[in-house]
């Protein structure tokens, strides 16, 4: 199927059609469930139609500081990504540090690339167009009106296909903000500080990425500003503030799936509380959402159940989301000192992989696997997991198959 890429000028033309599936947004929940559709065929034999939209080309804008387990970017066949790759995190308070060895690694990558390989692995159509809303299964756009009976909302925490929209906007609407800089330079751990001169509640970082560093301030109260404390953090850490990127986090799960829509990534609320992690969730949801769209397209479920499977499966992560977002919400409450000495405390190696065993097994690498091909039997079912990952209160809920 040939690949049209970004329309300049003239060649804006009328985006007007009917497809099988329409992805809307080209970052990391999007282009993980175009990839499961890849070699995707309708009943009648033909291949199914997947377009994908956003307003930037693929890769264009970051919205991170872009780093993720290293199993989950192996796994994807992300690897060339890679940047640095970290055993360790410190973490910084105003009376001391702590190092923590992690059962796992820790990798910063290039966004543009990362995206490039993801892309590579759909045979979708992409188009730049500007989602603006829609009727029914008709979706608007600045290039037309596109109709697709599968639909997906991957363009962030605006939620913009939601039914008659629902208000969330900041600062009333449970958001967090980041900012970052990225300075040229080189470090050599990958470093968070929970430091309340920087921040009341939330923390900042230093990631290092080959030949630039990652330095943000995240605030989980969307009402304090974070521009002067993290050009200050920048500072502090002889680092010029260059390079600024920035976005709003959401820190609460909402629902996967709403009248006919699917719903992956920000605007589903997949972004982890507490770390803001939200790479990971979103590859992860994505890429269930689009084994469940596949299924639908090959004939072996309704979009009806679809929903329904895909929305059971984002709301049984409800508990470890809703037990992140209540350390969230305790940890600016914690006495500093006193906050200092549990962080010390908790470097112990069996607890460090214990908690950090449970906290990958929320969105586990199991569930990666190769891009699929058009003989795929669509299995959701993830590989068998270490036994941290099976127990405990912060375990993986059972991916779905589909029917």
């Amino acid at each position: 199927m040939p690949r049209r890429r970004t329309k300049r000028g003239a060649e804006r033309t009328d985006l007007s059609d009917e497809v099988d599936v329409l992805v809307c947004g080209a970052s990391f929940a999007g282009l993980a469930a175009a990839r499961e559709l890849a070699g995707a065929r309708r009943r009648d034999g033909r291949p199914a139609r997947v377009l994908v939209v956003d307003r930037y080309e693929v890769g264009e804008r970051p919205t991170s500081a872009c780093a993720a387990p290293t199993e989950w970017l192996e796994r994807l066949g992300l690897g060339p990504s890679m940047r640095r790759t970290f055993p360790d995190l410190v973490v910084h308070t105003p009376h001391g540090s702590a190092r923590y060895r992690l059962p796992f690694t820790f990798s910063t990558f290039d966004y543009r690339e990362l995206c490039r390989l993801l892309d590579d692995q759909n045979d979708a159509d992409f188009e730049t167009a500007k989602v603006h809303g829609r009727a029914g299964s008709t979706v608007r756009t600045d290039r037309g009106a596109v109709f697709a009976p599968l639909v997906v909302d991957a363009l962030g925490w605006r939620r913009v296909l939601a039914p008659g929209g629902d208000g969330y906007q900041p600062p009333y609407a449970p958001l967090s903000r980041g900012l970052e800089v990225h300075p040229g330079g080189d470090g050599r751990d990958l470093e968070i500080w929970i430091d309340r001169s920087y921040v009341r509640a939330g923390y900042s970082w230093s990631f290092p990425a080959r030949d630039e560093l990652r330095i943000g301030v995240g605030s989980f109260d969307p009402c304090q500003h974070v521009r002067e404390p993290t050009v200050r953090l920048a500072g502090d850490l002889g680092a010029d503030a260059v390079c600024y990127q920035g976005n709003w986090i959401p820190h609460r799960l909402r629902r996967a799936a709403e009248d006919t829509i699917f719903f992956a990534g920000d605007s589903a609320g997949h972004c982890l509380p507490l770390t803001a992690e939200g790479i990971r969730p979103a590859l992860y949801f994505g890429l269930a959402c689009g084994r469940e769209l596949r299924a639908v397209v090959e004939g072996r479920s309704t979009r009806e159940t679809a929903l329904r499977r895909y929305a059971a499966f984002s709301a049984s992560h409800r508990h470890a989301y809703e037990a992140m977002l209540r350390v969230q919400r305790l940890v600016p409450r914690v006495p500093p000192r006193l906050l200092a000495a549990a962080i010390r405390a908790m470097g112990a190696k069996r607890f460090v992989d214990w908690s950090f065993g449970h906290y990958l097994a929320i969105a586990p690498p199991q569930l990666a696997g190769p891009p699929p091909g058009a003989s795929r039997g669509g299995s959701m079912r993830a590989e068998a997991a270490p036994g941290w990952a099976r127990t405990g209160p912060l375990a993986p809920a059972p991916a779905p198959t589909t029917a």
